[in-house]
């Protein structure tokens, strides 16, 4: 029960650690939609968002983890993202 315990001190710490990258995913997005505000440029970028699911199913793939999980999660990323970058 030890090493359970420790296991889920770990997974507690990467927990908090994701968190926090991904309010700095978001905060960058937040900075990213006000330069394109900024720019007169939309703010949905459909290739762009493409090509971040794209990379991380290869990376997923390459990590061995599954490929189409990681690809929903970033989608939730990406929709997180475009959220922040709708804020002013």
């Amino acid at each position: 029960m030890r090493e359970l315990d420790h296991l889920r001190a770990d997974i507690e710490h990467l927990d908090r650690v994701l968190i926090g990258l991904i309010g700095t995913r978001v905060r960058t997005a937040r900075r990213a939609g006000q330069l394109k505000r900024a720019a007169g440029l939309p703010i949905r970028d459909p290739a762009q968002e493409v090509a971040v699911l794209e990379r991380a199913a290869r990376l997923a793939g390459e990590a061995g983890l599954p490929v189409e999980a990681t690809r929903e999660l970033f989608a939730r990323l990406v929709g997180l993202a475009r959220q922040a970058e709708l804020e002013p």
